[in-house]
């Protein structure tokens, strides 16, 4: 792993484990909750997952640092920290750094943790919050690529549709001030409804 990211990847490692967002605490107990749907939990620290699941101690350790790795790599990324909190809010973004460039990025505020509808398997994936009143994600999960994931609230579990853990492309340019919720503000995976649009900042 290249330096850049090993420092990217501790710095978002010490800005979650602030209070930086609403972690939802809870067992994960998963079912179906449609055909294409699962329900999860999203936790702040790997210490909040462990507590949860003491038996799932090495999985939701694996799960944070995947998750951390994913974020560096599929956040929306941004020219300035201003246009980024334009975004997410004041104090909710880090540097990052990508082939000579310095840019800012979204931190993440928690991540997704449970087990796959076929059972052997346990999903992870990084989500965000804006604390920007004026944003469509302000007070709400979301997802890499803007899908919403339902209110940041404690003691919540949050249905998923198979949209929110799909693979996402690595980001590899940047988006302008309020793109993030322009280009996916429709899509809303808590509602399990789509977006008619497959604008993408990744790739």
């Amino acid at each position: 792993m290249k330096r850049s990211k090993r420092q990217l990847l501790a710095r978002m490692a010490d800005r979650i484990g602030k209070p930086v967002g609403a972690a939802i605490a809870g067992s994960v107990l998963l079912s179906a909750c449609g055909q294409n749907e699962a329900e999860m939990q999203v936790y702040q620290s790997p210490d909040d997952c462990r507590n949860d699941n003491p038996e799932l101690a090495q999985q939701c350790q694996a799960a944070y640092q995947q998750a951390l790795a994913e974020s560096a790599d599929t956040a929306p990324k941004y020219d300035s920290r201003h246009d980024c909190e334009a975004d997410f809010g004041g104090n909710n973004c880090v540097p990052y750094q990508y082939q000579g460039n310095s840019w800012f990025m979204p931190a993440m505020a928690g991540f997704m943790f449970g087990r796959m509808l076929d059972g052997n398997r346990y999903a992870h994936s990084p989500v965000y919050t804006s604390y920007n009143p004026y944003s469509p994600y302000y007070g709400q999960w979301s997802t890499a690529n803007g899908y919403r994931l339902g209110k940041a609230s404690y003691g919540k579990r949050i249905s998923v549709g198979k949209e929110a853990l799909a693979p996402k492309p690595k980001v590899t340019r940047t988006i302008s001030r309020g793109g993030f919720g322009s280009t996916a503000q429709a899509k809303s995976s808590w509602k399990s409804t789509k977006s008619s649009s497959s604008r993408s900042w990744g790739g």
